[in-house]
């Protein structure tokens, strides 16, 4: 027979019918704070002793286990290892891109889509992993996902360069680039785990450049290690990169999952029971529910990103624009060594400099943005009497819906007109600052949306984004040989017009009504401070 006891805080036992704290804490950033007693209580009826169970919670709202409550240096160093995972894997998505042309040599590739998905397929594999790693993050933690993600990217990433023909390079790639996907599944989970809301823009910052800025750095290597050696070194050279990345993984990332977290402190307490005292109290985390069996969480796991691609209108709306910024990326780094080479006849080391302006623009637009995307969501929390929402995101990534479509306009006709290569470079520029600046905005919004559950919804947010950054390169090419690049470029800047321009601000209006509609959505505001 079994009774439960009064409901207590902490690690106290409590009803197990009690869901008003777990239940609170689930659907919130900043996690319930409460005292905790590591003695449950004994209870009888009719003299028989009875199964009790003992919540374990964070010890107080300053518990420094509590990854938010972690140091400045603790919580920086947790996410610069995270930032290095995240950086590694885009590099080598594209820093293939130079090189191709040595590919389709010694392979016999006649055909530019074909040329361009042993690319792109890296990116495909983008769409397909997150949707799997994302939630699996969820259950075991961000670490283990992480490393072991890696590993596998590490191992099919050196396969690579031993690839003896296409079909063989674009499985590798495939392969790899499942692996490779894992730090953009765990990354903004991470940035929600560390950071309050008040905090999480700078953060957010760091995190979302290291994806755009990684693929901007690997062409530029790229170009002059094929030039100098073979393609085959562009995959060793990344392979030993990851190395190091993985060996500063092992020496420091921290498990940073609140839930992941309290199930290792759970395990502490039942290894400090006696025998008898084990037998008669059932430990479990605020987190947990009594029928919360590994079965059940793996499907619900697995399911929740497919669940969320599939229900959530912010998930799909910011999705479809996200995609096509991320197409406009791809398309861009994959056509800048053609632009460059029949246009201005310029070596494959010379064309892969003009990278550095994409990279210029990606960089200080997310300077600068990070700083003014906390600051305009305290400026706005503080006017809605200290409540912050994820809405206060988007007044930053309004600028760069607006500079992206000139920038396409700019870089496609002065090469179409082969007007001085400076204006091509000032159009890549603003091109790679306003995707900067929409990514952290539009992301940082999701991760406040759906904080607990951000890496699944950053998960399904990136699924269509993948699929654009791999299908973008494949019709590019063909697009460009039949209009040119200053048409081609034409029909994206309306696109971008069209699509882009409105949406941070049918968001701005109306995603608070979007956001109450959600059964996955944060509700719980923070409260003021």
């Amino acid at each position: 027979m079994s009774e439960t006891a009064r409901p207590v805080s902490g690690g106290a036992p409590t009803d197990e019918a009690h869901t008003g704290a777990g239940s609170d804490l689930k659907n919130s950033a900043d996690f319930g704070a409460r005292t905790s007693s590591d003695e449950p209580e004994k209870t009888a009826l009719d003299g028989d002793l009875k199964e009790i169970v003992q919540i374990v919670d964070w010890e107080g709202p300053d518990d420094p286990e509590n990854p938010k409550n972690w140091t400045f240096r603790k919580k920086w160093s947790a996410m610069l290892i995270v930032s290095a995972f995240t950086f590694i894997s885009p590099v080598s998505s594209s820093m293939v891109a130079p090189a191709a042309q040595q590919i389709s040599d010694q392979f016999g590739i006649t055909s530019s889509a074909i040329a361009a998905m042993t690319i792109s397929v890296f990116v495909l594999a983008y769409a397909v992993g997150p949707l799997f790693l994302g939630p699996l993050s969820e259950m075991y933690g961000r670490a283990p996902v992480l490393q072991i993600s890696n590993m596998w990217y590490f191992a099919w990433n050196l396969g690579c360069g031993f690839a003896q023909n296409t079909g063989q390079l674009i499985a590798f790639r495939f392969l790899a680039g499942l692996g490779g996907s894992a730090p953009l599944a765990v990354g903004g989970g991470t940035v929600g785990d560390l950071f309050s809301p008040d905090q999480r823009g700078k953060a957010m910052a760091l995190y979302s450049m290291a994806p755009l800025l990684g693929p901007i750095i690997g062409p530029i290597a790229g170009a002059w290690i094929a030039e100098r050696s073979t393609w085959r070194w562009v995959f060793y050279s990344t392979t030993i990169a990851d190395a190091v990345v993985q060996a500063m993984g092992l020496l420091f990332l921290r498990e940073t999952y609140a839930p992941r977290l309290l199930q290792y402190k759970a395990q502490r307490i039942r290894l400090g029971m006696d025998e008898e005292k084990a037998n008669r109290v059932k430990v479990r985390t605020v987190f947990e529910t009594a029928d919360r069996t590994p079965r059940a969480l793996f499907r619900k796991a697995i399911v929740r990103a497919f669940v969320l691609f599939g229900t959530e209108p912010i998930v799909q709306l910011f999705g479809i624009y996200m995609a096509f910024v991320y197409g406009i990326l791809y398309l861009f780094l994959t056509t800048i060594p053609s632009i460059f080479r029949d246009n201005y006849h310029e070596s494959t080391g010379i064309l892969g400099l003009h990278y550095i302006p994409l990279g210029l623009g990606l960089f200080t637009a997310s300077q600068v943005n990070s700083r003014l995307l906390d600051k305009t969501y305290a400026h706005f929390k503080a006017k809605n009497g200290g409540v912050g929402k994820p809405e206060f995101r988007l007044p930053s990534a309004m600028p760069g819906t607006c500079v992206l479509p000139i920038g396409i306009l700019m870089a496609g006709w002065a090469a179409q007109k082969h007007v001085h290569w400076i204006v091509v470079d000032i159009g890549i520029f603003l091109v790679g600052a306003s995707v900067i600046v929409i990514f952290q905005g539009f992301q940082t919004y999701v991760v406040d949306a759906f904080t607990l559950h951000a890496a699944s919804a950053l998960a399904a947010v990136s699924f269509l984004r993948s699929l654009a950054g791999f299908g973008f390169p494949l019709f590019g090419p063909a697009m460009y040989n039949a209009l040119g690049f200053g048409k081609g470029d034409t029909i994206l800047a309306v696109v971008a017009i069209v699509l882009g321009i409105p949406a941070p601000w049918v968001f701005w209006l109306y995603g608070e009504r979007i956001r109450n509609a959600s059964r996955n959505a944060r509700h719980d505001l923070p409260r003021a401070s």
